[in-house]
């Protein structure tokens, strides 16, 4: 057996592991209704840790997963596939705005037919509240069209400030929307948007709709002041969906396994793998951590990245209440961090020789 193939080995024994190890990745909040149990969270850890068939499963999985990382990281600039991908995937650098849009435009619609601000578990009185609804509804369908789509990721910061600051700050369940929505002010509506349609038709001389439309030279401007900021989107999005991650694995599952034990027994995690209630817990918190704590330094960014759609691939088809469109955004980010890779300020730009030049990450103007 030849050492590149053991390494391929290794590497998918790596990711199998992880797999295995841990729960599927969701909100415990979107499936659960109130608290568990309190448990103190290190107490917990340190007895589900002690058994010895959890300590060697759980070290076995993390040391599989190291190892295959290290395997990959040694061969990876010396397979075809992975620079062919790689180059690809650069090629689609100017969908960015478009994935972006439809990831935040859906769910705020959803948001807004549904009663809730931003976050399934924070909804309102939408007979109450006629203007909330109009504002999700309206922001998401002017991100679907791309319409203004600069002021209207501004009007969804602002909102998403004010429900955190002033009606409840466990509208961060959702911070998702934060790291999305601050990479479409930057790079506008892209192509397709009805802004792009609308400022070819008013750039062009002798037409009716230029003659009455007051902004399209603004669209033009901002375009060219965003220009500098265009490279660090990829690193916008990484980190944003990183801190979701850590987030997720550390608040919502290792401190407060009380609830996130909850899940396990509801869907009965248990007999699915055979393992502890706790350990799954444990997997899924440390899990979730380490894939976020790679997507903040953006090391091994795109297998992070895929790992994550894999996450919530499996979240979606194994809990059947847990609402799809709580998950839409990140979807988005996964898929758009996989196209773009890490961008700069970066571990991969470091380790490893880089198939492509430095520019592989940057979103072509429109």
């Amino acid at each position: 057996m030849s050492v590149r193939f053991r390494s391929v080995v290794a590497a998918a024994l790596a990711l199998l592991a992880t797999l295995i190890a841990r729960p599927v990745a969701a909100h415990v909040d979107y499936v659960t209704e109130g608290s568990g149990d309190p448990i103190d969270a290190v107490t917990f850890t340190a007895e589900v840790l002690s058994d010895p068939f959890n300590a060697a499963l759980f070290g076995g999985s993390g040391f599989l997963a190291v190892a295959g990382i290290a395997a990959y990281l040694w061969i990876r600039p010396t397979i075809l596939d992975i620079v062919v991908l790689r180059k690809k995937l650069a090629g689609y650098g100017d969908l960015i705005p478009w994935m972006l849009r439809l990831a935040v435009g859906l769910p705020l619609v959803g948001a807004g037919f549904q009663g809730y601000l931003f976050a399934p578990t924070l909804s309102f009185d939408v007979g109450a509240s006629p203007l909330f609804r109009l504002l999700f509804i309206g922001l998401g369908f002017f991100l679907l069209f791309g319409l203004g789509t600069r002021i209207a990721s501004a009007v969804g910061l602002l909102t998403y400030a004010w429900v955190l600051v002033a009606v409840d700050p466990a509208v961060v369940l959702a911070m998702e929307y934060v790291p999305v929505l601050v990479a479409l002010a930057v790079l506008g509506g892209g192509r397709p948007s009805a802004d792009d349609m609308l400022l070819e038709v008013a750039s062009t001389p002798g037409s009716y709709y230029g003659r009455i439309d007051p902004v399209h030279h603004l669209k033009s401007f901002l375009d060219d002041s965003m220009g500098p900021l265009r490279r660090y989107v990829p690193t916008v999005l990484r980190v944003g969906m990183g801190v979701s991650f850590v987030y997720l694995g550390l608040i919502q599952k290792l401190a407060d396994p009380g609830s996130a034990l909850l899940v396990v027994e509801k869907y009965g995690l248990t007999s699915v793998v055979p393992v502890d209630a706790g350990l799954w817990v444990v997997g899924a918190g440390m899990t979730e951590i380490a894939v976020g704590v790679a997507l903040i330094a953006g090391f091994f960014t795109r297998g992070a990245a895929a790992l994550s759609f894999v996450l919530f691939t499996t979240t979606l088809f194994g809990l059947p209440d847990d609402p799809v469109l709580a998950h839409v955004a990140l979807f988005g980010m996964a898929s758009a961090v996989f196209t773009l890779g890490s961008g700069p300020l970066a571990f991969d730009r470091w380790v490893g020789r880089p198939a492509l030049d430095d520019d592989e990450s940057v979103i072509p103007a429109d």
